[in-house]
């Protein structure tokens, strides 16, 4: 376990703005309490509460990655009726404890959905 620092810098705020995900047509998640992660110096990621993603559509693999600041990922697909995003999401159930913060919260890789937007809250 490494722990965030100057040489690897990782925040987490509270996001002002709300945030919605959709794929295939679909609106995956919409959430107005995602929080902004930003880790050193890659692009920051939103999380969103599990409780404002549609959970019909997103179904859990067997993938799973380690990172070395924040612990153990798991993965989910998202599935609609004719079209599934393979991997779309991760998610830390259980993160070390300097990123308790994401507890639960599931973050979406941008390529896999069809837009990640953010309108005012």
């Amino acid at each position: 376990m490494k722990l965030p620092g100057p040489d690897h810098p990782i925040t987490i705020e509270p996001n002002t703005t709300r945030v919605r995900v959709t794929f295939n047509g679909r609106i995956v998640a919409d959430s107005r309490r995602a929080l902004r992660l930003k880790e050193a110096s890659y692009p920051a990621v939103f999380y969103i509460p599990r409780e404002d993603a549609d959970q019909a559509l997103i179904e859990k693999t067997a993938t799973s990655t380690h990172c070395p600041y924040k612990g153990d990922a798991s993965y989910y697909s998202i599935k609609t009726d004719d079209k599934t995003a393979a991997d779309a999401i991760w998610s830390y159930e259980t993160p070390f404890p300097a990123m308790k913060e994401i507890t639960g919260y599931l973050a979406f890789y941008p390529k896999r959905v069809d837009s990640i937007t953010e309108e005012p809250a």
